[in-house]
């Protein structure tokens, strides 16, 4: 078996290998989050720290640290274990079976694309990495085991983002993205072949460089608890995360930990200021975002600000020399409160706040070559899909799923057991004789659980000229980028296809990117005819493509129209027959009808027919319209 890539012989990614050697020498940071594109050595790096990570005795003696990968189909049973059904059956004896975060224990936990993972057991697992240890009770059986590990997470934004509360969680993140300097490349691809050619080799030329990283995270983990945290420092922390506008106290705990892992990590004996500037680097840049579409990251003139400003009140706040040195009378402890100042343009201060007035956002202009403007002028509500699906896990619509409302119980296929029905079922077989209650395999009851599943949203927008020109595309975007908003927090995956012209264009893939999606939708162009049918027609594409990917994926389709559809033989007859077949799909719809002015057709109502879906008019187009009221059924 080969040996893996050596962790010091990784090339340009230098603030990755810091933060995970900082986890590595304390764990109670809580873990590291690693965002970027694939190929960026983000999994290389993950496996090449494990081996340097110092040996885990045990009663069994002394073993190499683990590290434990977490698939992202894993259910809780597998994640913190679950009751050993088959010792119960046969001879009756409580068995508890410890699942992947006892075996990570002391080791390395690896989350690949940790933000397509349920978002409970994301919670289960910084949980643990924070505590240590895992507290499990179900099914009347109480067990607590250790689980002090490394946590790692990583990601590729464009498959979608974590929720900004689970971000929050996370001790560390980094950004990683291939290097543009020529050199850099080269020594990667260089390396790189070198390995591939001859490992072993390889592995020895990086051997003496790998052990002196090891050994300086074991001498560092053992001298972290003598390492000093001065009151100046700690001053120092705690005025960049006001600065920042830093929620909650989690950011200054965290930044507290790794600057005193840095200073370990260094060999000092106590935290200085570059201890503070390469903490606050890796912990709170992630911790700024309250919003999906805040920016991500920190700018480098943000953080000397910060850091200036934290230094103003360190300065400000040193205790007065004492004027009377061989009088024995102690200094006065300063009396001002730290300061809470905020940055000049806080460009993330309000973005979660909206109006609740229902007025429309400025109108993006009219004409043929107008672009529509991705307004924020609403507030989504919730929208969901009728019935019970078996989909994405998600917080939208209601669905059978792994873990969650106990709702009934049913045939026994594994997982999680219905310990009462499961005895009622054995009691019953008894027939009320007197004895020991035995329980046979015939009587093992299952539980249904009822949760919340994520749905693919498909926006139809129509961006004629007839719409531009009454200035309705600047609502129906802020509409479409608002429930992008909200389905950033519950999972959804959004599409968008527009309708102008003599064509339909898928101008937004179905993704959970919004960064991706606001630039999508900033450029959407307006004008010209309303080829109706070729948008249910390319709807009708989507969904199918994704009912592949996704089968369990629910959809629904909102067409956003004033129903005049213009281009080509029979327009109208053509938009209702692709209507016709959405609905043939089963596919939930709503339309909202934008037409206005003193004569109405009602084709609007007509195309929602025929979709077999639910009707809004003009006046209802509001977040609570568009967002709120409608409840399709599927």
């Amino acid at each position: 078996m080969n040996p893996g890539f050596p962790f010091s012989a990784i090339v340009g990614q230098d603030r990755l290998l810091l933060a995970l050697a900082l986890s590595a020498v304390h764990p109670g940071i809580g873990g590291v989050l690693v965002r970027g594109e694939k190929g960026t050595a983000k999994s290389t790096a993950v496996r090449a720290l494990t081996a340097l990570l110092p040996p885990v005795v045990d009663q069994s003696g002394a073993r190499p640290a683990r590290l434990v990968e977490l698939p992202v189909g894993a259910t809780e049973d597998r994640v913190v274990g679950s009751i050993d059904f088959e010792r119960i059956v046969q001879d009756g004896t409580r068995a508890f079976t410890p699942g992947l975060l006892a075996a990570a224990d002391r080791g390395i936990l690896y989350v690949d694309e940790v933000n397509l993972l349920h978002d409970h057991l994301v919670d289960l697992l910084l949980d643990a990495a924070a505590m240590g240890r895992v507290h499990v009770e179900r099914d009347g059986i109480s067990h607590s085991y250790a689980s002090r590990f490394v946590l790692v997470g990583t990601m590729n934004p464009e498959e979608g983002e974590l929720r900004p509360q689970l971000l929050d969680r996370f001790g560390l993140a980094v950004d990683v993205a291939a290097s543009r300097d020529v050199d850099t490349r080269m020594t990667v691809v260089r390396r790189r072949l070198d390995y591939e050619r001859d490992a072993e080799n390889f592995a020895r030329t990086y051997a003496d460089a790998d052990a002196d990283i090891a050994r300086r995270i074991a001498e560092a983990g053992q001298r972290l608890p003598d390492v000093d945290l001065p009151d100046t420092e700690l001053r120092r922390i705690a005025a960049v995360c006001a600065a920042f506008d830093v929620d909650g106290m989690r950011g200054d705990l965290v930044v507290a930990r790794t600057a005193t892992a840095h200073a370990a990590w260094r060999g000092a004996d106590s935290v200085t200021e570059d201890d503070v500037r390469v903490a606050v680097e890796l912990a709170l840049p992630h911790r700024r975002r309250r919003d999906p579409f805040d920016a991500p990251g920190m700018a480098e003139n943000e953080l000397d600000d910060a850091m200036q400003r934290a230094a103003d009140d360190v300065r400000d706040n040193e205790p007065e020399p004492d004027p009377d040195p061989d009088g024995g009378g102690a200094p006065e402890p300063p009396s001002a409160e730290p300061s809470s100042s905020t940055p000049d343009d806080d460009a993330s201060a309000d973005q979660t706040s909206t109006s609740d007035s229902g007025q429309e956002p400025a109108p993006a202009g009219s004409g043929n070559s107008g672009t529509a403007d991705a307004g924020d002028g609403f507030d989504a509500r919730l929208l969901q899909i009728d019935g019970v699906g078996e989909g994405a896990p998600g917080r939208r619509s209601r669905a059978k799923v792994s873990s969650g409302r106990v709702v009934r119980g049913t045939d026994f296929t594994g997982g999680s057991l219905h310990l009462v029905q499961t005895l009622l079922r054995a009691a019953e077989r008894r027939g009320g004789s007197a004895g020991r209650l035995t329980i046979a395999g015939s009587d093992l009851r299952g539980v249904e659980r009822e949760g919340r599943e994520g749905n693919l949203i498909v926006f139809v927008l129509d961006a004629s000229g007839s719409m531009a020109a009454r200035d309705r595309l600047s609502a129906v975007t802020g509409a479409v980028v608002s429930l992008l908003r909200d389905a950033y927090r519950r999972r959804d995956r959004v599409a968008v296809v527009s309708v102008r012209g003599s064509d339909a264009e898928l101008v937004l893939p179905p993704t959970r990117s919004v960064d991706v999606a606001v630039t999508r939708l900033n450029g959407v162009r307006t004008g010209g005819k309303t080829p109706l049918a070729s948008g249910f027609l390319a709807t009708r594409d989507v969904i199918a493509r994704e009912r592949i990917r996704e089968p369990g994926r629910r959809a629904l389709v909102v067409t956003l129209t004033d129903g005049r559809a213009t281009g080509g033989p029979d327009p109208v007859g053509r938009a209702r027959y692709a209507a016709a077949l959405l609905a043939r799909d089963k596919v939930a719809s709503v339309v909202v009808d934008c037409e206005s002015g003193m004569i109405r057709l009602g084709l609007a109502r007509d195309l929602a027919t025929a979709l077999r879906g639910t009707y809004i008019s003009l006046p209802e187009l509001s977040s609570a319209g568009v967002a709120g009221v409608v409840r399709a059924a599927a």
